[in-house]
């Protein structure tokens, strides 16, 4: 009976598609990697669609990405414009396809652009190259002998361009037409200049000046653009609404995807976080609520592996997974989990039981979470640059302070308060909205170089005058009375780097500076690390307030994400705590304790996501082993609605509301990784 009622479910889907409505992808995905070299022989000889399939029903899977053609150059499916493999005997892609839809499961199909080694091995002229007319990864394999390692990730990056782009499109038309498929997932497009001769040549052509590097870039990301816009409208022509995901370009480390928003031209954001071995389970949450704005559909995308892709062999915790996949819908995206297929073509069952064991949990909170606006009246700007910005979200996940990414978000009437990073370069249009801001009542928490307009102006009038750049290498705060809440330490304290100086004149002052002796250089140091300070303050000061605006003079973020002293963390949230002292949600967690709220307004209620584990350090990977249970929770809430009923998922454990001063208090009893906080009125 389910059976059928799955495949209704498909074939529904389907007809929706016709009529030109949107597929949406499954809750619980898998990619299935399948890389995989030309020296193999007997590739999927083992593949039997019933195996195919009892690992897909072990692992509760509903959608997944099935190869097309991966980084080796080589197709898995019958191709007369490609290359497929030459040691596979059939069309595994058809096979895999039919029997994802006998089970009523989607199936988006995965093709290689920028890395594709038979392509490179055949085109040479299609790879991409610096300004020096060569690359990093040519480069290493020169170096490397016939017996060396090769490195992992080794590949030589193509442009689609110069008639590699013809050729994918070719390729892309050939699966439309010949296959069912429910959607596209193209890989490894990265946004950089390209000075390959064939490119060279056709930018003289068309006159654009190769010494000026800004008209390179722009001329390269105009023919990525134009390769993105050409395959969406071809491969709409023959699949209507399918989603199309191109990987990479959502990678907001990558100052380019941001500067010439290439992530538009997905119809969804897939955001792919290894977090055991590349940037750590905090990259994600704020990742999720930049692109949230957009109102496309999220995929958080992690691995099955204890390092990254490729990995054979290499196993997560169930229980990671579990916390990793309970995360992803707290921050209101799809789940998908990778893997990576044997060359015989036969599914570990023992991966999809690991899988499962993280899929089943989804199912029962998925629709607690996936799909739900974020909210809150806290608003962070993203100051795309990695140190400050990664610093700051630390500072607000750690301490459980809700928050909202507002770059791309237009309507800023729900905010209260909005924290501006040290690195952010503010701009006319930026500061227009945040003075619109300011004068219906919103605060403003500034940190660092931002304020600075350039060498002497300020963006905002914040009572001081600006005195110049640090004279020492390093200072020391002193705080007074009134940022003494939280237990900071009253002597001084370090700051690893100097703040810029301003010489307070018209605005309340909160923290001091006391200047050390000297900085320390080999003419002058004393003792092993930092020179001791000067006992009378300075002139300039550390924390001071005008209005609506509190004003933090260091870089307080890039401190605490280079040296994660507490200390700082704490001094940030005492300086928050002074004017935004009406959160919608305050959590009563340990710094390892992570939040989200989530509105459902169809369903009439929000929900607010509690999560805790503790990422170690093991070797070159973070793990996540123990999940240790959480007592007593105390959670106060702050809504401009009449709550009727607060009730735990999973469970449906109602919990005893109280009220005081037009709050509601709430307890939880007991959680283990995860609940949420189903908040109806």
């Amino acid at each position: 009976m389910k059976k059928i009622y799955l495949l209704l479910v498909f074939y529904v889907c389907s007809v929706l598609n016709l009529k030109g409505q949107v597929i949406k992808e499954g809750s619980r995905q898998i990619h299935l990697d399948f890389h995989t070299s030309g020296l193999i022989e007997n590739i999927g000889e083992d593949f039997s669609k019933a195996q195919f399939q009892e690992a897909l029903k072990i692992g509760n899977v509903n959608s997944i990405n099935l190869f097309a053609k991966g980084h080796h150059g080589y197709s898995y499916y019958n191709t007369n414009l490609g290359t497929r493999h030459p040691h596979l005997k059939f069309d595994l892609l058809k096979e895999q396809i039919e029997a994802c839809h006998e089970l009523g499961i989607t199936a988006q199909v995965y093709f290689t652009v920028g890395w594709s080694q038979k392509d490179a091995d055949e085109h040479p002229e299609w790879i991409l190259k610096n300004k020096n007319g060569t690359t990093d990864k040519l480069e290493t394999l020169k170096k490397l002998g016939p017996n060396d390692k090769l490195p992992n990730f080794t590949w030589r990056l193509l442009a689609p361009s110069n008639g590699y782009d013809e050729l994918i499109l070719e390729q892309v038309e050939e699966i439309c037409k010949n296959y069912q498929i429910d959607g596209f997932w193209f890989d490894i497009l990265q946004a950089y200049p390209n000075y390959s001769e064939s490119n060279k040549a056709l930018m003289k052509k068309d006159g654009v000046d190769l010494n000026n590097d800004k008209e390179v870039l722009d001329y390269s990301i105009n023919q990525m653009k134009s390769f993105m816009e050409r395959c969406n409208k071809l491969v709409h022509s023959y699949k209507p609404n399918i989603p199309i995901y191109y990987n990479g370009i959502t990678n907001i480390k990558r100052a380019n995807n941001l500067r010439y928003n290439l992530f538009d031209f997905n119809t969804k954001q897939d955001l792919e976080d290894l977090p055991t071995t590349w940037d750590g389970y905090d990259i994600f949450p704020f990742r999720s609520k930049f692109f949230a704005a957009d109102g496309k559909q999220i995929v958080a995308m992690s691995g099955k592996f204890h390092s990254s892709w490729g990995e054979f062999g290499g196993f997560k915790h169930k229980d990671a997974l579990l916390y990793e996949a309970a995360s992803m819908v707290a921050f209101g995206a799809n789940v998908n989990i990778g893997d990576q297929l044997h060359p015989s073509g036969k599914m570990d069952l023992e991966t999809y039981r690991n899988i499962g064991h993280a899929f089943d949990y989804v199912e029962k909170i998925e629709e607690y979470g996936i799909g739900g606006k974020h909210i809150s009246n806290i608003g962070y700007y993203y100051p795309f640059n990695v140190r400050s910005g990664e610093g700051t979200a630390r500072m607000l996940l750690e301490n459980q302070i809700n928050f909202n990414v507002i770059n791309r978000l237009d309507d800023w009437s729900e905010l209260e308060t909005i924290i501006i990073p040290s690195a952010t370069k503010l701009n006319n249009k930026i500061v227009s909205k945040l003075n619109t801001f300011l004068g219906r009542g919103g605060k403003l928490l500034i940190m660092g170089k931002s304020i600075l307009k350039n060498n002497s102006e300020l963006w905002f009038d914040i009572g001081a005058q600006y005195i110049g750049q640090p004279k020492y290498d390093i200072d020391y705060t002193v705080i007074n009375q009134k940022l003494n809440g939280n237990d900071l330490v009253e002597s001084p304290f370090l700051n690893y780097n100097a703040a810029h100086r301003f010489r307070v004149q018209d605005a309340e002052v909160l923290a001091s500076i006391k200047e050390p002796y000297f900085s320390r250089t080999p003419a002058s140091f004393s003792s092993h690390q930092n020179t001791p300070y000067k006992l009378q303050d300075s002139e300039h000061s550390a924390i001071f307030r005008k209005g609506n605006i509190i004003y933090i003079a260091h870089n307080l973020d890039e401190m605490y994400f280079s040296s994660g002293a507490r200390i700082h963390r704490d001094l940030f949230k005492e300086v928050l705590d002074i004017f935004h002292n009406n959160p919608l949600v305050k959590v009563d967690l340990q710094s390892s304790g992570r939040i989200n709220l989530l509105h459902q307004p169809e369903k009439s209620r929000y929900v607010l996501h509690l999560l805790y584990a503790t990422p170690i350090q093991r070797g070159r990977a973070q793990v996540i082993e123990d999940l240790v249970p959480i007592y007593d929770t105390d959670v106060q809430i702050n809504l401009k609605k009449n709550i009727k009923k607060v009730f735990t998922v999973p469970g449906n454990k109602k919990l005893k509301i109280k009220k005081r001063n037009e709050k509601t208090f709430v307890r939880v009893p007991k959680f283990e990784a995860h609940v949420a906080l189903v908040i109806e009125y």
